[in-house]
């Protein structure tokens, strides 16, 4: 299998670009997924990527080996370990990346399903955390503003391993407007006028919200709120990390909905 180890390579250049710049991802639609349990997960859940590069020094892997043989893998180029290092998003790569087409879901105008509003989160590892974490609580549909960190940045999809395959992602969406549609309950995680978690209903159809993590929900979708709640915090803390206060609320729903269920059947 020939080695590529020119920068020039058209594979590699793209990979670079693609790991590099949120500009070029935007426009051309795509994302590279580094590693093998990414690329693992891709495959289990939406199917083929469309290029797969590995390192040379990679194809001596095991895990590595067995994902080439996968039914659904694309031929994989061959790239010099300094080359693929360079192409590759983290500084000590396994040895696999491949290049996937962001997927575009359509979004309903009216829905009424719970859902996870996140407003102009911008760090990469908060926004991959909260999709995570909103995965394993069973939030599967997630609205995106404008102002977010793109969702299927390395980076984010790094720190979500593997959650954005099983979530329903809507990026750029004007969450005051789709908010004034819903026919559920909007939610909001502020610390001003809101009840502790505990005190409030989660279950059913809600729309929660997490705001930007230094000025939190704008003015413009509070005003489209139902309830306002609130992870209380010691004397002298002014906040908590948007990640943790929105995985404990999401976690609180996932508890108040059990206990409702125990109820139902008691």
């Amino acid at each position: 299998m020939p080695v590529i180890r020119s920068r020039d390579n058209p594979l590699a250049k793209e990979l670079a670009l693609l790991v590099r710049s949120a500009r070029h991802r935007r426009k051309q639609g795509k994302s590279v997924l580094d590693g093998i349990h990414l690329v693992q997960g891709y495959l289990q859940i939406l199917g083929s990527p469309q290029a797969v590069a590995v390192s040379e020094s990679g194809l001596g892997h095991p895990e590595i080996a067995r994902l080439l043989k996968h039914p659904l893998m694309p031929p994989a180029a061959v790239l010099a370990d300094t080359l693929f290092t360079e192409c590759a998003s983290v500084t000590a790569p396994v040895g696999i990346v491949a290049i996937i087409a962001i997927p575009v879901r359509p979004l309903d105008a009216s829905p009424v399903e719970p859902c996870l509003l996140l407003e102009n989160i911008q760090d990469p590892g908060n926004l991959g955390t909260l999709l995570r974490t909103a995965a394993a609580a069973g939030m599967a549909r997630i609205l995106l503003s404008p102002g977010c960190a793109l969702a299927w940045a390395p980076r984010v999809l790094r720190a979500g391993q593997g959650a954005h395959f099983q979530l329903q992602l809507h990026e750029d969406v004007a969450l005051a407007d789709w908010a004034s549609r819903y026919r559920g309950r909007v939610l909001g995680a502020v610390m001003q006028d809101a009840h502790p978690y505990w005190e409030l209903d989660l279950t059913g159809p809600i729309a929660l919200v997490i705001g930007n993590e230094g000025a939190g929900i704008s003015p413009e979708l509070q005003a489209r709120l139902h309830g306002r709640v609130c992870v209380p915090m010691a004397s002298g803390v002014e906040s908590l990390n948007a990640a943790i206060a929105g995985s404990i609320l999401l976690f609180e729903r996932v508890r108040q909905e059990a206990m409702r269920s125990l109820r139902a059947v008691q």
